[in-house]
């Protein structure tokens, strides 16, 4: 069986501290995977080495059936995954439409062009528009990215990752800083907008976890140590004694 992202014995090591420590999962195209663990788990790591911010000690990354371990994050890009991080990664002085155009000239086969000549890429600009209303920014369409509130800059975020035309979506902690509403909005904008692709995202809100993945992946030091439905997660006794505990029990209404 050929998967959207395969990991297979996956290990880094910087000096003699070995960070992962043969990860392996298997995640099938059009799961939706929360990927899970405390401080210092290696999650970051892993998500680096999988979209080619850093190049694994040892091990296998395949992606859609290619091995991707050791090529550059823009080849990896162009074979279909792309990646947001922790911190927002927008083009300030653009506004919410430039910064979607911008995102959506390599997919659409346009490289290098001028700023005179955007306004007649029609295929771009249309397929902008559609996004700036799928990520609910129409109405700040022409404010800059700088004098978004930090939600909306988040959201365009989304949009920019998802304008290449990815099919697998890697998001690092995409609601950390926000209010309890802004989460909730945010779930369902991820929900849309990774409709009928691959999501693989590092999270630490439990409520995000449990109501947006199908699956689980448990990380500790550097091993995934369970990967399932959250529900089978939520009963898994390793991972209520080395992660999840009583608080997220008490959050989900106990794991029994």
């Amino acid at each position: 069986m050929t998967y959207a992202i395969e990991l297979k014995d996956l290990r880094k090591s910087f000096g003699k501290t070995e960070i992962i420590r043969g990860a392996n999962l298997a995640v099938e195209a059009g799961e939706r995977v929360a990927v899970i663990g405390p401080n210092g788990a290696g999650k970051s790591t892993l998500f680096n080495l999988i979209s080619g911010r850093l190049t694994p000690t040892s091990g296998q990354v395949w992606l859609h059936g290619h091995r991707i371990d050791g090529k550059k994050p823009n080849e990896i890009n162009h074979l279909g995954l792309a990646r947001s991080f922790q911190i927002t990664n927008v083009f300030s002085k653009l506004s919410v439409f430039e910064n979607l155009r911008c995102g959506l000239l390599w997919s659409m086969g346009h490289r290098y062009t001028f700023v005179r000549f955007l306004a007649n890429l029609t295929d771009v600009n249309e397929r902008a528009e559609t996004l700036v209303r799928q990520i609910g920014l129409a109405a700040k369409r022409d404010v800059l990215a700088i004098n978004l509130t930090y939600a909306e800059q988040r959201a365009l975020e989304i949009g920019v990752t998802i304008a290449g035309g990815a099919s697998v979506i890697l998001l690092d902690e995409p609601t950390a800083g926000m209010s309890t509403t802004e989460t909730t909005h945010f779930i369902e904008l991820i929900r849309e907008v990774t409709h009928g692709k691959t999501l693989l995202t590092v999270e630490h809100d439990m409520g995000v976890v449990f109501g947006l993945a199908d699956k689980i992946a448990v990380v500790v030091y550097g091993e995934v140590i369970a990967f399932d439905t959250p529900a089978a997660v939520r009963a898994d006794a390793r991972v209520q004694e080395a992660y999840l505990g009583s608080s997220v029990a008490d959050a989900q209404g106990g794991f029994h």
